[in-house]
């Protein structure tokens, strides 16, 4: 068993690692005080091919595996949590497209998804429904060549600012068979978005109610077949599970190196903190529990790759531990600055904030638990 990245994998680290380090890193205390959106820096990405990472090459994605994905986001999350974590949903929402849509469809949204020429958002939750989510309220109801759409979702990244939305919608009965995924365009009669949500982090991207009144939708733009729409979303989130996971280890990397210099240059008691025994010991166990959040990540990923049977387990595994223990690492490090780290002249506060809520979207840890569970039942 080979736990080393290959030559290609390490190639790509490093491109990751460059581009945090010159496009993300110097500006991402300016984009959180300001709420700025960088859509510039993510088109910068793509040219990068990082925003068509395990999309096929046919309309000009990269093609590559679930595993260059997560490095690729510890990477990017080390320079800016907020913009890694949506390139890491508009991977998800463009592989949906060229996963399971027509070819028109692919023809149609992948080669302007890949470059960022267009943005994506995927649009699962309601108001009324969130960890629940097969029990979704929006409707598609069929009208000739076209469905018309009515409902809200709610907490979408990207509203407001997206070019194309992929949004799961009921054309059936009850449960997850009545549901079905549908390609909405910006500019379509009837899509509009509420006010722009106040949060305690990703302050780097917008998130927003998207409201559908009578909004009509062309039949052409349905993924997949009807009442599919649930199935695409859990393979859509399986990946996008182990991205925001990725997205968390980087975070806490960088929170890690950032504790380390700090330790090794604040002086108390006449000498520098991090030659105490008990702050080494803190580190210690940050440096052990990130590297534990990294193989589970790994695995879910080589999980995914190989179409192993119990994949969907190991991804829900690495979520929940991943977003649990990063947290706790960036909090711990927020912690050893003591007061320093509370202020905004260091980035942990940021980090802190940021990672929060990689705890609760794509399914809480909750429900993370509820999925093993199932899981380990049916053995």
């Amino acid at each position: 068993m080979d736990f080393a990245l290959n030559d290609d994998q390490r190639a790509i680290q490093d491109a990751a690692r460059a581009f945090a380090d010159a496009e993300l890193a110097p500006h991402s205390a300016r984009w959180d005080e300001d709420k700025h959106f960088p859509t510039d820096v993510m088109k910068q990405a793509a040219e990068m091919g990082f925003c068509g990472i395990y999309t096929g090459e046919e309309h000009g994605g990269m093609s590559l595996g679930r595993v260059e994905a997560a490095v690729i986001f510890e990477e990017l999350s080390r320079g800016d949590v907020a913009t890694a974590a949506f390139i890491s949903i508009h991977n998800m929402a463009t592989w949906m497209i060229d996963r399971f849509g027509s070819d028109d469809l692919r023809g149609r949204f992948v080669p302007s998804l890949v470059t960022m020429e267009k943005i994506a958002s995927y649009c699962l939750t309601e108001p009324g429904s969130g960890s629940d989510a097969a029990a979704l309220r929006t409707t598609a109801v069929r009208d000739g060549d076209h469905y018309v759409l009515n409902g809200s979702k709610a907490f979408i990244s990207g509203a407001g600012t997206s070019d194309v939305y992929v949004v799961m919608v009921r054309t059936g009965g009850e449960g997850p068979k009545g549901v079905s995924a549908l390609v909405v365009e910006a500019g379509t009669p009837g899509l509009s978005f509420g006010a722009q949500e106040r949060k305690m982090g990703w302050n780097a991207q917008p998130t927003a109610i998207v409201q559908f009144d009578d909004c009509r939708v062309p039949v052409a733009n349905l993924l997949g077949e009807e009442g599919a729409g649930f199935r695409y979303a859990m393979a859509g989130l399986d990946g996008g599970r182990l991205n925001i996971a990725a997205c968390s280890l980087g975070g806490a990397l960088l929170a890690l190196e950032t504790a380390q210099e700090y330790v090794a240059t604040r002086k108390q008691f006449g000498r520098p903190i991090g030659e105490f025994q008990a702050l080494q010991f803190r580190l210690a166990d940050m440096a052990t529990d990130l590297e534990a959040a990294r193989l589970m990540v790994l695995r879910g990923a080589w999980a995914i790759d190989t179409d192993h049977p119990e994949k969907t387990k190991w991804c829900a595994m690495a979520k929940r531990m991943a977003t649990d223990a990063c947290f706790q690492i960036a909090d711990e490090a927020l912690q050893l600055h003591g007061g320093y780290g509370y202020l905004k002249d260091y980035p942990l506060e940021r980090i802190v904030r940021d990672l929060r809520v990689h705890r609760i979207l794509e399914g809480t840890n909750e429900i993370m638990r509820v999925i093993i569970a199932r899981e380990m039942a049916r053995g």
